[in-house]
């Protein structure tokens, strides 16, 4: 229990890290959440800091998620304070699982940025392939075609988010691959709160008043909040 406990403190101190704002102030003096959107994430570090940023700041938080469930998460087997199966689910994956949902709570609401943070697409991507990377390939292949059709990240990003739990049903029950069923669960748990998080731009795509990305240059100038929404 207490390993468990140490792993998801230290998985959520590690999603909490904002890697847009400190980038941003670090290399171009500009905190990234008084322009765009106001959103701590990657696409609005795109948008305003250019593609350069915005590719330091993606691999920040992807390796975010990674490391958490992926390594962070293997804590307890080196104390032998972790149980040997949970219910029908294995061990390893529920824990991986845990350990990369605390690195996407973190990269929502960071403790180091007053809780403001992303919308954890990133750190969850990052998150899941540590896991089962194909499902996750097809949930980002599902993203680029909705992206490059209809230029919505927001959108993109919630049609990816729920398409992954369904790829996993499909390899476990359609493919016949061993996929645990935590896996399901807490994906689907996780994909649910990326959605809720993405509220308001759904609310602005049925409105019709959605932005579109145009270009990954750097933003000219300030921009306003209302110019530039994030995904």
């Amino acid at each position: 229990m207490f390993s468990f406990l140490v792993i998801v403190i230290l998985s959520y101190l590690l999603g909490s890290i904002p890697s847009s704002v400190w980038v941003g102030k670090l290399f171009k003096g500009v905190d990234i959440r008084e322009h765009g959107s106001g959103n701590a994430g990657a696409t609005n570090t795109f948008r305003i800091l250019g593609w350069k940023a915005g590719v330091v700041v993606a691999l920040i938080d992807l390796a975010k998620g990674f490391t958490a469930a992926y390594y962070i998460s293997q804590i307890g087997y080196y104390t032998g304070d972790v149980p040997v199966a949970i219910g029908r689910w294995e061990t390893e994956v529920f824990m991986q699982l845990i350990a990369g949902a605390a690195a996407v709570g973190g990269h929502m609401y960071p403790l180091y940025a007053r809780f403001k943070g992303g919308k954890g697409v990133i750190t969850a991507a990052g998150m899941l392939y540590g896991i089962e990377p194909i499902s996750i390939s097809l949930a980002i292949t599902v993203f680029l075609i909705i992206l490059f059709t209809s230029k919505y990240v927001s959108l993109a990003s919630v049609l990816a988010t729920f398409s992954y739990p369904l790829f996993l049903l499909f390899l476990k029950y359609g493919a016949g691959l061993p996929i645990d069923g935590s896996l399901i669960v807490i994906s689907a748990v996780v994909a649910a709160s990326i959605i809720i998080k993405h509220h308001a731009n759904i609310k602005r795509l049925l409105d019709g008043t959605e932005n579109r990305i145009r270009s990954f240059k750097p933003a000219k100038g300030k921009l306003n909040r209302e110019q530039a929404q994030e995904e």
